[in-house]
C-alpha cells in the first residue's frame, strides 16, 4: 500500500472512530488515545506535505482531511476534559 493510501486509510478510519464517539455521552478522563491519534495524524500530515505534488489532487485532499481529522481530534480532546 503506497504512503499515500495508507496516510488516507489511517485519517479516515480516526475520523469514523471520533464519529462513533459522539453522543454516546462517555467521557474519559484518559486522554492517551486520543493524544497518539492526535500524534500520529499529525505525522500523517507532514508525510503528505513532503510527498511529491503529483497525485491528480488527491495528496491535496488528503491534507484537508487530515487537517480536518487534526481539528476534530482536538475538540474532542478538550470536549473530554483533557
Amino acid at each position: 500500500m503506497s504512503t499515500l493510501k495508507l496516510a488516507v486509510t489511517g485519517c479516515l478510519s480516526a475520523l469514523v472512530l471520533l464519529g462513533a464517539g459522539v453522543g454516546t455521552g462517555v467521557a474519559i478522563a484518559d486522554q492517551l488515545h486520543m493524544q497518539n491519534a492526535l500524534d500520529e495524524l499529525n505525522a500523517a500530515q507532514d508525510q503528505l506535505r513532503i510527498a511529491a505534488p503529483d497525485k491528480a489532487g488527491h495528496r491535496v485532499i488528503a491534507i484537508d482531511l487530515v487537517q480536518q481529522a487534526i481539528r476534530e481530534t482536538g475538540l474532542g480532546i478538550r470536549a473530554g476534559g483533557g
